[in-house]
Formats: C-alpha cells, sequence, structure tokens
C-alpha cells in the first residue's frame, strides 16, 4: 500500500500509511529524519549541512542524537511519515533488530559502512597517564568479573602494578552503540582472557554474555547519557576518572585530554584505521528503503554522503577515519545502488 502511495505523493513528500503506528493518514514529510547513533551524529550533521548548502530545492535534514540502540528502535518501528528514514548507528544492526524491522514491515535496508572510528579511552592531560589492558579494564568494571564478586576499588586493586587510585569511569549509557562496542570490543575480550569464561561461551552463552558484558552499578561507572561532549568536560575537573567515548571527541579535544593506551596501543589515527587498536569499530548508517522514493532529497542525501567519507574529505576533518580502499569502493557502491540487505550474515 505504501509503495503505491509514494509514487503518487512524490512531489508532496512522504504520506503516511497502515503499518505499526499508522494513525496519521493524509500527513506528509518533505524532510530527511534521521536518528541513532551520539558518535555518528557529528558526521551526519555535517553531510546535512553540506546537502543543503548544494540542493537549496530540498529542505536541510532533521538529526538526532538519540544512542544506536534507542535509535534502532524508532528505525525499525514501522513504515510513515512518523517514523525516521535513517538510522546513524556506532556498531553494526544485530539479528534481533533486523527481524524486529521485518515484523514491523520495515522490509527494505540499505546498509552502509560510512568509515571508522576508535572506541577511546580517554583522561584529563594532567591524569595519571594510566596505559591498561582489556583485562585491567574488564576487571575494574565488570558487575561480577569472571563470576566473582566485585571487590576492587582502586586501579591497584585490579593490578599491583597500576596506580591506587580509585576507579572512576564515565562512559556510555546501555541505549548506546559506544557501550556496547565496549562490551564487545574490550570487555568481552578481557574476560575471554580466562580459559574458564572462554569455555562457558561454548556450553552457556546467555550466562557468559552476563559475566563477561554486565557493567557494575555501584557508581564506580558512571553513566553519562548520549552527550560525549560533557564527559570531555567532567574529566577536565576530576583528572582521576578515565572516559569512554568516539574517538572522534578525543581528536576534537586534545588541548583537555589524552588518549588512555590499552595493550600498549595508543588510539591515534593510524592505530585506528589499521584496526591495532584495540577499540576500533566501524560505523554505519541504516537507510529505509520504503522511504527512497518518497522523501524529497533522501537519495541525493546518501549520495553527498558517499561523496564525504574519503581520507582527503571534509569528515576526515571532523575526525572520521576512511575505511580501507576496498571497504570504500563497496560501500560507494551500496549508496550508487541502494541494493538492500538480506540479514543473513547479522549476529
Amino acid at each position: 500500500m505504501f509503495r503505491k502511495i509514494a509514487l503518487i505523493a512524490l512531489p508532496l513528500g512522504l504520506a503516511a500509511c497502515g503499518g505499526a503506528g499508522g494513525d496519521s493518514a493524509g500527513a506528509s514529510r518533505d524532510q530527511i529524519k534521521v536518528v541513532g547513533s551520539s558518535t555518528v551524529y557529528p558526521f551526519t550533521k555535517a553531510v546535512a549541512e553540506q546537502f543543503a548548502s548544494k540542493n537549496s530545492q530540498f529542505k536541510a535534514p532533521v538529526v538526532e542524537s538519540t544512542g544506536t540502540g534507542s535509535g534502532m528502535k524508532l528505525f525499525c518501528a514501522g513504515i510513515g511519515v512518523q517514523h525516521p528514514d535513517i538510522e546513524n548507528a556506532s556498531r553494526r544492526m544485530k539479528k534481533s533488530e533486523f527481524e524486529d524491522c521485518q515484523k514491523n514491515g520495515v522490509k527494505d535496508i540499505v546498509e552502509i559502512q560510512i568509515g571508522i572510528d576508535g572506541l577511546a579511552l580517554i583522561e584529563a592531560n594532567n591524569g595519571p597517564a594510566l596505559a591498561l589492558t582489556v583485562e585491567d579494564i574488564y576487571k575494574a568494571i565488570a558487575a561480577t568479573p569472571y563470576g566473582k564478586p566485585q571487590t576492587a576499588k582502586t586501579w591497584k586493586d585490579v593490578n599491583p602494578a597500576l596506580p591506587a587510585i580509585a576507579i572512576q569511569v564515565l562512559g556510555p549509557p546501555s541505549t548506546s552503540g559506544t557501550r556496547d562496542s565496549l562490551a564487545e570490543l574490550i570487555m568481552e575480550k578481557g574476560c575471554d582472557a580466562d580459559p574458564a569464561m572462554k569455555a562457558l561461551k561454548e556450553s552457556d552463552s546467555e550466562k557468559h554474555k552476563t559475566i563477561c558484558t554486565k557493567v557494575r552499578e555501584d557508581k564506580v561507572y558512571v553513566e553519562q547519557g548520549e552527550n560525549d561532549n560533557l564527559i570531555v568536560q567532567k574529566l577536565t575537573s576530576n583528572p582521576t576518572a578515565i572516559g569512554v567515548l568516539g574517538y572522534s571527541f578525543l581528536e576534537e579535544n586534545l588541548n583537555a585530554v589524552r588518549g588512555v593506551k590499552i595493550n600498549g596501543v595508543a588510539p591515534t589515527y593510524e592505530t585506528i584505521s589499521d584496526f591495532s587498536y584495540p577499540g576500533a569499530r566501524a560505523m554505519y548508517i541504516y537507510v529505509k528503503g520504503g522511504h527512497l522514493s518518497a522523501v524529497p532529497g533522501l537519495k541525493e542525501f546518501v549520495a553527498e554522503y558517499a561523496n564525504a567519507w574519503n581520507a582527503d574529505g571534509y569528515l576526515a576533518r571532523r575526525g572520521l577515519i576512511a575505511s580501507p580502499d576496498a571497504v570504500r569502493a563497496a560501500n560507494a557502491e551500496a549508496a550508487r545502488t541502494l541494493k538492500f540487505m538480506d540479514g543473513k550474515d547479522l549476529k
């Protein structure tokens, strides 16, 4: 039904239709709407600004920072005027999220990797110059490290070679893709350094996930919402704390904060681009196929994104790390052809 309406209503914008929450028949939208990751937000915002300046016939897109998880729920809720067109994601879509999309009628989705970012641990420039391993980080912030009660109060409790400074970590909430990356790239690897935990993953994956990725809730790990700049501000007034955020925010604030080495590797453009830094991760946008022919400028917006992510593009000046040539080429093709994903390789 929506596709028929979209063809008729193309000059007027996106017409609402049946489906999840489709109760505003007759309404229309002629402005692109984007939700999702706070890490991807500044990049998409920059593309939106360029798009608006180059295409005066289209309205400037509305870009909201909701967090990857919350954005996925909004994106997958349905087709129609009340649902967003694009989801920013600082991790790949989960299989369960793809299934939610399908269930709610969002069957056609274009997946585009826009570049690479690093899940960076940072501290104030006048901080203690911590150098940590993935095991140190896991032991410090896990609710039940290796299935045992959490008793660590200082970094020295975690590793005798570290200073006796109280552990305080300022990080993203559970709705954030950065939090998911912290769990997958750092905590789980630190947890699986224990052979018993690695074996548990095979025998009881749910128990393994709880032990390896659940964060302690005794105010040692402090959620900071989706405002990564707030973490930078708080670290300058609390130099013994460390923060968890996207590398682009570190790069923008080198006058105030610096990266914390993980496994002996500091977060830099080079170490993230070659994935030698443990926190390196790919970033994505997801485009709703059911809106492509209905929302004015949506195809052109995707094309603008593909023109911006090269190593010498304007997104690089915003802190985006370009994907390898072959990956960029494949995703430029995805942005050109707008081929829909099948979701078979999602986890």
